[in-house]
């Protein structure tokens, strides 16, 4: 039998890292895994006394009382001493691992709004909590004090038995021969270390603009009794929310695990229509401008490459798989378990040329801007390390450079280039960039038709189109 006791209390961190995605949906699970860690691993007074090899029916004769139903139904009040009479409330406000009630609700709350999409309205509004029946299939909205008077253990057997399904799962216990046993040592819970933690955490998260970083460390407390600063973004990730919590849930608990495992999952990918299912090695996410993306390398959407950027929201079903799987592709286990890839690798992509879809070609990209939009919008501004301004004679100088690749309309227009004294008057810039970026793609189309492409050619070509396009769009 393990010695090892479990001794953290129900705090909000612990709370949600059980929950395995959304805590507001998975709420009533998550106290009750952390009550079955109670039971397992707690000290003499809470623990339930189990041989050391054990089966569901082991522990229930062990944990309710004699009149427990042992079906799969939903216990009526049967029995006040057992222990599927005790609400949620009795398991996490009383005993020695008990938190102050007030305390934790209102840390609950502030967790919530904090993790809400519309902020504004949870804080004007009761928290409400998502609930099922004891069968764990209606889901209705509760409020927090409806939630807590719920009787935490009045579920099916069927219920129970999931729980010790995700017991096993995160490598609390363990199952083989149709037998539960403890685990030899109990999982990490990093989150839960802050005070070692915190600062290098803090300087671990950083911002491509370190203004902006400056600005939220200032203003990220009230002022006066109300919030000074606002941050807002563009984001589209539709109503799904909870799918990208649950997807960012279990990247984490992979991300924590040694060694990092791949993970399969199933892509609706909007440029073939249609969806695939992937196994991939995830590597980091990033925001980029209007959503949340996945670098992983492995498989991808089109068979080409070993890179991809999966857009968080479309992805669905993940779950992290074992090294010894069958199913895992020969491009990873090429690379595991030395040569795997690291935040870093993309880092340095990322530094090597603008465009956060860094797999894709490196190309180099030449810019015209009319001086007075120059003047007002882009002089002082930060766009990648590697944009660079550069004169009218260097412009023209790589044009000419380039023209020896493509044909004679390249060749009239450097001479329509050369001979008008007015593109000697505007602002040149030169940057490396990745090719097919979407985000690169609207930035260039948002400064038309001050904006103008000189480089590559045939990107100007495809521009040149969509502005013919926009015009017949708007003609009467």
């Amino acid at each position: 039998m393990s010695e090892l006791v479990f001794t953290h209390s129900p705090s909000i961190e612990l709370l949600q890292w059980l929950a395995q995605g959304s805590l507001k949906q998975n709420l009533l699970r998550a106290i009750r895994l952390w009550v079955w860690l109670q039971l397992l691993y707690g000290d003499e007074k809470n623990k339930v006394e189990l041989h050391e090899f054990w089966t569901y029916a082991d522990w229930r004769d062990a944990f309710f009382s004699s009149t427990h139903p042992k079906e799969d139904v939903v216990p009526p009040l049967h029995d006040k001493n057992c222990p599927c009479a005790k609400t949620t409330a009795d398991w996490i406000f009383t005993g020695d691992m008990g938190v102050e009630e007030s305390e934790w609700k209102e840390l609950l709350n502030l967790y919530c709004v904090t993790q809400s999409k519309n902020q504004v309205e949870s804080e004007v509004s009761e928290l409400l909590i998502l609930d099922c029946d004891g069968k764990g299939k209606q889901k209705i909205k509760k409020t927090v004090d409806e939630i807590l008077q719920r009787r935490l253990f009045a579920v099916t057997r069927r219920t129970l038995q999931q729980d010790l399904y995700i017991l096993k799962k995160m490598d609390w216990i363990k199952y083989h021969n149709k037998k539960y046993q403890l685990a030899e040592e109990l999982p990490k819970l990093y989150f839960l270390e802050k005070s070692k933690y915190k600062d290098l955490q803090q300087k671990e998260l950083t911002f491509s603009n370190f203004n902006l970083e400056t600005t939220i460390e200032i203003f990220s407390e009230p002022i006066g009794g109300y919030r000074r600063f606002y941050l807002e973004v563009d984001y589209i990730i539709p109503d799904n929310r909870e799918d990208v919590e649950d997807t960012q849930a279990i990247l984490k608990e992979v991300w924590n695990s040694t060694p990092i495992p791949p993970v399969k999952f199933t892509y609706k990918s909007a440029k073939l229509g249609t969806s695939i299912k992937l196994i991939v090695y995830p590597v980091c996410i990033y925001y980029a401008r209007r959503a949340i993306y996945l670098s992983a390398f492995g498989q991808t959407p089109s068979n080409q490459g070993e890179w991809y950027n999966y857009r968080l929201d479309r992805i669905q079903g993940i779950q992290k798989l074992d090294w010894s799987d069958s199913t895992i592709p020969e491009v990873l286990l090429k690379s595991y378990p030395n040569k795997l890839p690291t935040p870093e690798y993309i880092r340095e992509q990322l530094s090597d040329a603008w465009g956060y879809d860094f797999y894709e070609q490196r190309r180099l990209l030449i810019l015209r801007f009319e001086r007075n939009f120059y003047n007002a919008y882009i002089q002082g501004t930060f766009r990648h390390e590697k944009f660079q301004q550069i004169s009218y004679e260097e412009a023209k100088k790589t044009l000419k450079y380039e023209s020896s690749k493509y044909n004679l309309s390249m060749n009239k227009f450097i001479q329509k280039f050369s001979e008008n004294d007015s593109y000697r008057h505007d602002a040149y810039y030169k940057v490396y960039y990745r090719d097919k970026d979407v985000n690169i793609m609207h930035r260039l189309r948002s400064w038309r038709p001050n904006g103008e492409v000189l480089l590559p050619w045939d990107l100007r070509q495809k521009l040149a189109q969509e502005a013919i396009q926009e015009v017949q769009n708007y003609q009467d």
